[in-house]
């Protein structure tokens, strides 16, 4: 029940259902703010109304002339269309009720036939003008004069009878938005929104579009040239593009130039042949980054600013057709033309592996025609497969700069799979290949193919190793001495992976706090598995440095030097003690080149 609660005075409050009070203006701001991104639109807006008139008129009159013109002087502008009217009614329900949409269902404007769903559209000429007027005349219906302001008023009366069935709206530019009045933008924004509408649409008196989609009827050279005079580039290749269920027809342009796979590609999207926007998002595929695609479509839904795709299962079902083409490009190139597949992987082979990594089809191709760097030349994984029915690779960059020329002097052949995703395209493999084998190259493997010293060798080398290990003992590395390729490199440092695990571990145990560290220290299972230096007893400098055993300073010096060295060329981080190893050795061998002599004059 309700009831009235007030004070003293008697006053009170009643309650029950009232309306919403609107401020125009507030909505107004609202659109121009945050709804659509330029005030532009308006004229997309304008244009939009007059075609779904025209295409209303069409449902009952098939004949129906189906003409826009606009006229426009600086400071007005009127767009005129040869397309239903509306009856006094309708006007009311359609122009002066923000938000209405069952009464447009019922006259027949929210079906898919036409391009505007939301009702607002109109609204969005109060960015531009204080004033909308529209003089409409319905045929069989007496002619409608209606006035709007921005503050949310407006008049409705009845016009004089016109000739012709159609509408005419009217706007006068507001103080600041007068460069949207000039005629070279009205012709500019007809010819970029409405140049594929089927339709006469003219400016002043001249026609400004042609009513042709640039995949309808165009040969290649045409899209190239398109391409060229609208997206700033000669396309390495064109795709059709289709789907009906979307309603969707149209082309992708290969980019001739690598794109930045962390920014997402936006595409050209046309609804009803009325361009939506030219930097739409989510069209394609993530991994389709490598196109730019120029679209119609009737089916899929435009957000409310109409410049962007609702994500809905439509749109995640077309995106899914539509990569697939893609990949059926793809695949049909390595068939018909290896070399210009090529070429297309050596631009964007990145987005090749993106997909290679979810379809099986493409990790295919990827087998066949990607090419991998190795110690021994590009080579596909094929070739390397055909050649030493394994493949071993290194999952770093700087580890592949370690191992590279050394395992290449073993006849040992390594794939850098370092480059973005690799390593991962390399485990899958097998997956799609039978037969095929992929495993992690581990870098001590190396020392395995090394030759071992003869037995009177090793027991004359025995002091000098000795030394050797004393100088490197405090940081945890062991000097082994082998022979191997090539004869200039004098040593190589070695690490396995659990054991670099391990030491970042214990690294990182000790500048954690005391909870931290006991976790980390539970995570620390690892037995001792010490790093080695392989010094190689074919370079005739580490034979010479084991002639001097009558200096074991030097020597440990020499090693200590040596140690440094195969750091730096294998790549590998430098910690204090190592740096605080390589300044000793460097600063006592100055020492020892550059002997102390006495002032006399002291």
């Amino acid at each position: 029940m309700a009831r009235a609660v007030g004070g003293g005075s008697g006053e009170g409050w009643r309650v029950g259902s009232e309306n919403f009070q609107v401020d125009l203006q507030g909505i107004v701001d609202l659109l121009s703010h945050h709804l659509y991104s330029s005030p532009r639109v308006y004229l997309r807006e304008l244009l939009q109304n007059a075609v779904d008139a025209i295409t209303a008129r069409r449902e009952k009159e098939p004949d129906a002339p189906g003409r826009i013109a606009i006229r426009v002087d600086d400071q007005t502008l009127s767009i005129t269309d040869t397309g239903i009217g509306l009856r006094p009614a309708e006007v009311r329900e359609l122009l002066a009720t923000i938000g209405r949409s069952s009464k447009r269902d019922e006259i027949g404007f929210a079906r898919t036939e036409f391009l505007g769903q939301f009702g607002i559209g109109l609204l969005s000429a109060f960015m531009v003008a204080d004033e909308i007027e529209v003089i409409t005349q319905p045929a069989g219906h007496p002619a409608t004069h209606w006035i709007g302001t921005a503050d949310g008023r407006y008049t409705i009366d009845e016009a004089p009878q016109l000739t012709e069935t159609g509408t005419t709206v009217t706007l006068k530019a507001r103080r600041g938005a007068e460069q949207w009045f000039k005629p070279a933008t009205a012709r500019e924004l007809v010819k970029l929104f409405g140049d594929l509408l089927p339709y006469q649409i003219t400016v002043n008196g001249e026609q400004v579009t042609d009513g042709n989609a640039p995949w309808e009827g165009s040969g290649q050279a045409d899209l190239v040239g398109y391409a060229q005079d609208n997206l700033g580039f000669t396309p390495f290749d064109v795709i059709p593009l289709n789907n009906p269920a979307a309603g969707l027809t149209g082309v992708a342009f290969v980019l001739p130039f690598a794109a930045n796979p962390a920014e997402r590609a936006t595409h050209r999207v046309y609804l009803k042949r009325m361009l939506l926007a030219e930097g739409v998002e989510g069209l394609l595929p993530d991994w389709a980054f490598f196109v730019r695609a120029v679209i119609d479509t009737a089916e899929l839904r435009p957000t409310a600013s109409r410049e962007a795709l609702f994500d809905d299962g439509n749109l995640e079902a077309t995106r899914d057709a539509l990569g697939a083409q893609l990949r059926g490009w793809l695949v049909r190139l390595g068939s018909t033309d290896p070399q210009k597949l090529d070429r297309f992987l050596a631009i964007h082979q990145l987005g090749v592996k993106a997909l290679a990594l979810h379809d099986d089809e493409m990790l295919r191709l990827v087998y066949r025609w990607l090419k991998f760097e190795t110690n021994h030349g590009r080579m596909t994984a094929a070739e390397l497969h055909e050649r030493l029915g394994e493949i071993r690779y290194v999952a770093t960059v700087d580890e592949f700069r370690q191992l590279a020329a050394v395992a290449a002097a073993q006849q040992l052949t390594v794939v850098n799979a370092g480059y973005t995703y690799d390593a991962e395209l390399l485990d899958r493999l097998p997956d799609v290949v039978p037969g095929l084998v992929t495993s992690r190259f581990d870098p001590t493997e190396l020392s395995t193919s090394f030759d071992s010293l003869d037995p009177q060798t090793e027991l004359d080398l025995r002091p000098f190793v000795r030394l050797a290990q004393e100088a490197l003992d405090q940081v945890g590395c062991e000097v082994v001495v082998r022979a191997f390729d090539p004869a200039g490199l004098p040593a190589i440092y070695l690490v396995d992976r659990s054991a670099q695990f391990a030491t970042e571990l214990r690294a990182t145990k000790d500048r954690a706090d005391a909870l931290w560290s006991e976790v980390l220290g539970v995570l620390d299972t690892h037995e001792d598995s010490r790093p080695q230096l392989v010094l190689n007893h074919r370079s005739p400098l580490v034979r010479r440095m084991a002639a001097l055993g009558g200096d074991p300073e030097l020597v440990k010096l020499a090693v200590e030097g040596l140690y440094g060295h195969a750091l730096m060329l294998g790549y590998h981080p430098i910690g204090p003690a190592d740096s605080a190893l390589v300044n000793r050795s460097f600063l006592g061998l100055l020492d020892q080149a550059v002997p102390t002599s006495e002032d006399p004059t002291r």
